[in-house]
């Protein structure tokens, strides 16, 4: 009971923090900082999304400098630089090339050169570049997932308690949490506004993302075949149960004041992806989490061209029915929203920034690493055929990637099959 106290409490929080910051334009602007010292940000994981969460994280603060950069690959590197020279921060770009780092262990001297880092590499390694950065003291952006698997959670859970210890602060790039829209929706659900909670629908159709982008002739290790084309690999990206449709389940999370499940079941598999540039992971999921109240998660999420698309969350209660996305609820209790959409990407930066300047040190690392789990045991469940336990999965030892990285061979390519694959 005191840990769903707890946590009612931080949502009402963010809630108070986060209609303050739609209120106030200071909060892009930096104008009530108590400091003006020049924070120096570093980019870890140089792909679209981290091009994108930099721009956002220089705009949240004006007195803010990118002067940092790492990937594995050079080329991604100069197209991001590139980008970001070309958006509206360009003033505060100084990422010359002795501050342009390179390999598996770039992000190292990335983090101890800066104040605030922004980490958007593959997930298979954000674990460990989140322990380092916050190990070193810094301020962490971390996108979603922020692990593809068990062994990866308990490093993440470890670096989540640290950064309360050290007082840094560590935002989550969960972003429907910071879309004030939903936000204002959410909170009603957590008065009681559709009565109990009985069922929760999750769904993220889609047609998929992008496609392989190297075919093995291209380049020179198995390796950096996969790396190049990671989305399609477990051992980095999570599945896209984990990568993108953890959005949906991070929904389902919220709605249950982030109390983990009982267990989850379910199926999936491998209908229209098939191909071997398609890596091992698996184009569609359907599962039921079951909680100790009774109520039941059911998601769905699939990959699959020429298909209708519906990316939707509906929870549903004993007193009107909550759609999420239309953020509004039915019932005795009607309500629509009908405030501001400020950009929830930027609203994850302004609100870091704010916080850093308050010399308040907000983590959402709670609900970051419990919801990354969600989508991992759902995988595993799915991936195995088997019921799988919440106590099963934050305890699991499963560990997905190689022993070392380096330019060679790359972890086995072997796609799951249900009643052979074992979740640990």
């Amino acid at each position: 009971m005191k840990e769903h106290q707890s946590n009612r409490r931080d949502f009402v929080k963010q809630t108070a923090t986060l209609t303050a910051l739609a209120a106030s334009s200071k909060w892009a602007s930096g104008a009530f900082a108590g400091s003006d010292e020049t924070l120096k940000v570093g980019l870890i994981g140089c792909g679209g999304r981290g091009s994108g969460a930099v721009v956002q994280a220089l705009t949240a603060d004006k007195n803010t400098k990118l002067i940092a950069m790492a990937d594995v690959f050079k080329d991604r590197i100069e197209s991001s630089l590139d980008g970001i020279k070309g958006s509206d921060v360009a003033d505060r770009v100084d990422v010359p090339e002795d501050r342009q780092f390179v390999g598996f262990d770039a992000y190292k001297p990335v983090t101890d050169l800066c104040d605030v880092v922004v980490l958007t590499s593959t997930p298979h390694f954000r674990p460990e570049h989140l322990t380092y950065a916050v190990e070193k003291g810094k301020h962490v952006f971390a996108e979603k997932p922020v692990a593809t698997d068990p062994a990866g959670i308990q490093t993440v859970r470890k670096a989540v308690d640290l950064a309360k210890e050290k007082n840094v602060c560590l935002v989550s790039g969960l972003c429907w949490r910071y879309f004030i829209p939903r936000v204002e929706t959410m909170k009603r659900v957590a008065d009681g506004q559709i009565g109990d909670i009985v069922a929760i629908e999750t769904t993220y159709n889609s047609g998929g993302v992008w496609p392989p982008r190297k075919r093995r002739s291209e380049v020179d290790s198995d390796m950096a075949y996969q790396l190049r084309n990671w989305y399609y690999y477990t051992w980095l990206s999570g599945d896209h149960i984990v990568e993108q449709a953890v959005h949906a389940i991070d929904t389902m999370a919220w709605a249950m004041g982030d109390e983990p499940p009982t267990l989850v079941w379910g199926s999936g598999g491998r209908q229209v992806r098939t191909q071997e540039m398609y890596g091992n992971i698996w184009d569609h999921f359907g599962l039921v989490y079951e909680y100790p109240n009774g109520v039941r998660g059911y998601h769905q999420c699939r990959h699959w061209k020429g298909t209708d698309s519906r990316v939707q969350d509906y929870v549903l209660g004993s007193n009107g029915i909550c759609d999420v996305f239309g953020k509004s609820i039915s019932g005795p209790n009607a309500w629509a929203y009908e405030g501001e959409e400020k950009n929830m990407y930027q609203n994850e930066h302004d609100h870091l920034f704010a916080a850093i300047r308050r010399g308040e040190a907000v983590n959402d690392g709670e609900y970051m690493w419990k919801s990354t789990l969600l989508g991992i045991m759902g995988r595993m469940a799915a991936y195995s055929g088997e019921t799988i336990t919440w106590e099963q999965a934050v305890n699991s030892e499963l560990n997905l990637g190689p022993d070392k990285y380096e330019w060679g061979d790359a972890p086995e390519v072997v796609i799951a099959m249900p009643g052979k694959t074992k979740y640990t």
